[in-house]
């Protein structure tokens, strides 16, 4: 398995995320307030509101539209909703966020 930069660990807040443009759609790359790195597709399933804008809790995150909630190293809906969004795999070293190259190079579906 081969890995991509694609920032500093500074560049996220503590409890925060960024966007991640792909060729597959834009992934969600979170931060929590440990320092563990997640990295999510950016859609929420039940109205497309954006994860990268939501709540960051633990290791979860609240969609900002309509509060669904994320595990975010599992992807399930939490609670009473139902769905999931993709995760990908990610890693901090040196300080430098890194992602499976796969993820980022895969054809649009």
């Amino acid at each position: 398995m081969s890995w991509v930069d694609i920032g500093a660990l500074e560049d996220i807040p503590l409890r925060g995320a960024r966007k991640v443009k792909t060729r597959v759609g834009c992934l969600a790359v979170f931060r929590t307030d440990e320092d563990t790195v997640f990295a999510t597709s950016n859609v929420c399933p039940h109205k497309q509101g954006p994860l990268n804008e939501g709540i960051v809790h633990g290791t979860r995150v609240t969609c900002p539209l309509h509060n669904w909630v994320f595990d975010l190293e599992t992807g399930e809906a939490l609670g009473a909703d139902e769905g999931r969004i993709a995760t990908y795999a990610v890693r901090v070293r040196d300080g430098r966020i890194l992602i499976e190259d796969a993820v980022l190079n895969r054809a649009a579906a």
